[in-house]
């Protein structure tokens, strides 16, 4: 048995420590939030929040979790007023939405760390995101939407 702290409960989980996170965070707890998109770490739909650094959950092993806290996008605020969640709901970013519990987690962190990036400092940060629908621009939006609200609620 291994215990895993994800948005803040304990989870005791019957799992192999060598398996993915994602695998223990959707099909052990029953969070689903977090989208399998391609297994090899190269699309960003698995993003999660391991003690505040953004990692992909298809190739990061349970083991790396223990003692750690865990946040997925069901985590990220209490009630969807996160300021990237926000923005992303005001910005209408999503087409099919796949993509964008990934995008949100990676913008949460890159705001977290540069709370007014630029265009290029976006693009750098979220390069490793993939949105097949290719929202980019509305993405680009949101995050400079969202530091914004982030700097007022700092006010």
């Amino acid at each position: 048995m291994i215990k895993l702290t994800i948005n803040g409960k304990e989870h005791t989980l019957d799992a192999d420590p060598e398996m993915p996170l994602l695998w223990a965070i959707r099909d052990l707890a029953g969070l689903t939030g977090t989208k399998f998109g391609c297994g090899v770490a190269q699309c960003g739909a698995c993003m999660v929040h391991l003690d505040g650094d953004a990692v992909r959950s298809c190739v990061t092993k349970i083991k790396r979790a223990v003692g750690k806290q865990v946040i997925t996008i069901e985590g990220l605020s209490d009630n969807n007023n996160h300021p990237v969640q926000q923005a992303w709901a005001e910005i209408d970013v999503p087409q099919c939405g796949y993509c964008h519990s990934g995008q949100i987690m990676a913008a949460a962190v890159l705001l977290r760390d540069n709370p007014n990036p630029t265009d290029a400092d976006i693009d750098i940060a979220m390069a490793g995101n993939i949105c097949r629908c290719g929202t980019y621009p509305r993405i680009r939006k949101a995050i400079h939407t969202a530091a914004e609200l982030q700097q007022k609620s700092l006010k």
